[in-house]
């Protein structure tokens, strides 16, 4: 029930969707809740963006696997949805009677400019984990850098913009060279 509604909770608020909301789930499940640690946590989420379907809805599921395996899958996916569908159909049915207002439009900007401001902390936050193995940013952050991962993330990003290579291949290559360069 907990995990439940923990991902309930995180569904009602997932503004943003994708990599907005990483940092919400990584709050609940790794500091609030404890279930994962940040090591696990940041596997779960490159698990997450290499698997078909919404990053939000597959990490809550990866989660749920973690925590409690099949049951548990199904019910933090169950809770992550739930509130989106209830709040999609219920917004849908709002903008229908109201699509002409300039107080919707104005709400339905600024809406866009957090969402921004969340992705850019995802990304943050993503990045943290890779390259220091925590999101906390502390004076002793560069004694913790993770040289082999910034050095996998620059030659990736270069071949990526340099050569355009399939980017599923790519990812495979250097989950590979990272197979390597950490056993």
């Amino acid at each position: 029930m907990q995990l439940f509604l923990t991902f309930l909770k995180i569904g009602l608020f997932s503004i943003g969707g994708g990599y907005a909301i990483i940092p919400v789930i990584q709050e609940q499940v790794v500091h609030q809740q404890g279930w994962l640690s940040e090591k696990v946590f940041s596997d779960i989420i490159t698990i997450s963006q290499m698997t078909p379907g919404p990053l939000t809805v597959n990490t809550s599921t990866f989660v749920g696997m973690q925590i409690n395996g099949i049951s548990g899958a199904i019910v933090a996916t169950i809770g992550c949805i739930l509130g989106g569908c209830v709040i999609s159909i219920s917004l849908y049915q709002f903008f229908q009677k109201h699509n002409d207002s300039l107080y919707v439009v104005a709400a339905l900007k600024s809406l866009k400019a957090s969402s921004v401001g969340l992705i850019m902390s995802a990304g943050f936050t993503i990045l943290l984990l890779a390259f220091f193995g925590t999101s906390d940013f502390s004076s002793n952050l560069l004694l913790q850098f993770d040289w082999r991962a910034a050095i996998l993330f620059t030659a990736s990003l270069i071949i990526l913009r340099k050569f355009k290579p399939n980017p599923i291949a790519l990812m495979c290559v250097a989950g590979l060279a990272g197979f390597l360069l950490y056993q």
